[in-house]
């Protein structure tokens, strides 16, 4: 979302508001794309962070280099087209932490010997990403509630993931899986309430938007 100028379309989950009628954009709204690559990727590793299904972490993989990674890294590329700020550097970035953590998983960590230089890399690796989810909850303050709760849920899942990894601390990657199914579950329900709103081209799933005049003007 612009910090100047915010873009919306009625009832996106991403696209910020105060326009009296929506602009044209040469693309649609790649908001509820990139929210469910990132939703099925994350409930997919989240699950096995949970070790109820440690085979979900195979998938996560997979999901991580195609739909978690391209496809959320191209919605980002189509925000920028729309110049929406917010969710351009959103889902580029987060495409790309999937397809780095591709990279990390199956081509760097294989080759670190020491256990213990390996938690230090996964830690440094989810340091970094908590960092900049805790920022990015700031300008989520002006996008929708159901933005919020993802960017809140989220920065929780990498502080006990990150803690989970430099102490080698099962039990807190476990609580961490288990915030992370949530954070997976929030941002399903955003992408829903995105794709239904713009199809039924009216609000029919509230998003809860926070920019002002988005409620004036029939955002719900």
């Amino acid at each position: 979302m612009s910090s100047t100028s915010p873009v919306t379309t009625p009832g996106s989950p991403i696209g910020g508001g105060g326009a009296p009628a929506p602009p044209v954009h040469p693309v649609a709204d790649p908001a509820p794309l990139g929210l469910a690559a990132f939703a099925m990727t994350t409930f997919a590793l989240s699950i096995a962070n949970t070790t109820i299904w440690g085979g979900g972490a195979d998938a996560a993989l997979a999901l991580a280099l195609v739909y978690g990674g391209a496809v959320q890294l191209f919605a980002g590329m189509w925000e920028f087209a729309r110049k929406n700020t917010f969710g351009a550097l959103a889902f580029s970035s987060y495409g790309a932490f999937w397809i780095s953590y591709y990279v990390l998983s199956k081509f760097v960590l294989p080759g670190v010997k020491s256990p213990a230089e390996v938690s230090v890399a996964v830690g440094v690796f989810l340091l970094g990403w908590t960092i900049f989810t805790f920022y990015m909850i700031v300008p989520s303050l002006r996008v929708s509630g159901a933005v919020v709760v993802v960017f809140v849920l989220l920065t929780v899942t990498f502080v006990l993931l990150t803690i989970g990894a430099f102490e080698t601390n099962a039990t807190i990657n476990k609580i961490g899986g288990w915030v992370g199914v949530a954070t997976a579950a929030a941002a399903w329900y955003a992408s829903f309430g995105g794709v239904v709103n713009e199809t039924f081209k009216k609000v029919v799933i509230p998003l809860m938007p926070l920019a002002p005049g988005t409620r004036r003007h029939g955002q719900g």
